[in-house]
């Protein structure tokens, strides 16, 4: 009598883990911490919109005005009526005022408002003795020190007091060079060295 009893619970076991197996399949997986949503959580005010970037304009009480659109590489956005509008280098503030005063000659008091839905624009270059080199994209304001955290930190073999970020002055391209002192920032004697990152830095760990 021992076999069958056996046989049926190693049965019963086996379509036990079957239907768990299945259960867990169609179960949708949590979103990793990596994985880019809507990135309008991590805009602040400041932020100035880049190419790339996705932005929504909503013009209330009209569906047909209210668009969410790519900047494009020339930096602009094409809207209804409007036409194209620069959005580069502009707060999603800037850029409702902007598309306001366009729209005041087909409505009378338009009520516009701008989010910036993604970030696609804000990335940096992290190179030389760190552990993982390479771009990354950011979603927020970052430091000379987070941008080298998200690169794996140091390698042993990293000159720490000799970091330099290498920077494309805005309209002229011409590149300049910030030096950092590592010591300097991590002691609070010069917290100014901790340098805040723009869209295109390229930070060199030597």
């Amino acid at each position: 009598m021992k076999r069958p009893v056996m046989a049926c619970l190693a049965l019963l076991a086996a379509m036990s883990a079957l239907t768990l197996g299945a259960c867990a399949a169609l179960e949708p997986n949590p979103p990793s911490s990596g994985e880019a949503g809507s990135s309008a959580a991590y805009v602040t005010g400041d932020y100035k919109i880049g190419p790339e970037d996705v932005v929504e304009v909503i013009v209330w009480r009209n569906a047909d005005l209210s668009k969410t659109v790519a900047v494009r590489p020339d930096g602009k956005i094409s809207l209804p009526l409007v036409g194209d509008v620069t959005a580069v280098g502009l707060t999603a503030d800037q850029l409702t005022k902007e598309i306001s005063a366009r729209l005041k000659g087909y409505k009378d008091t338009p009520n516009v408002s701008v989010v910036v839905q993604q970030v696609n624009s804000y990335s940096v270059y992290v190179m030389g003795e760190v552990a993982k080199p390479g771009r990354y994209q950011l979603k927020t304001y970052s430091t000379i020190l987070q941008a080298i955290s998200l690169a794996g930190g140091f390698t042993p073999y990293a000159a720490k007091n000799r970091i330099f970020v290498l920077r494309k002055m805005p309209g002229t391209g011409a590149e300049s060079r910030i030096n950092v002192r590592y010591d300097d920032v991590v002691s609070g004697g010069d917290i100014a060295q901790n340098v805040l990152l723009i869209p295109g830095d390229t930070v060199v760990v030597p």
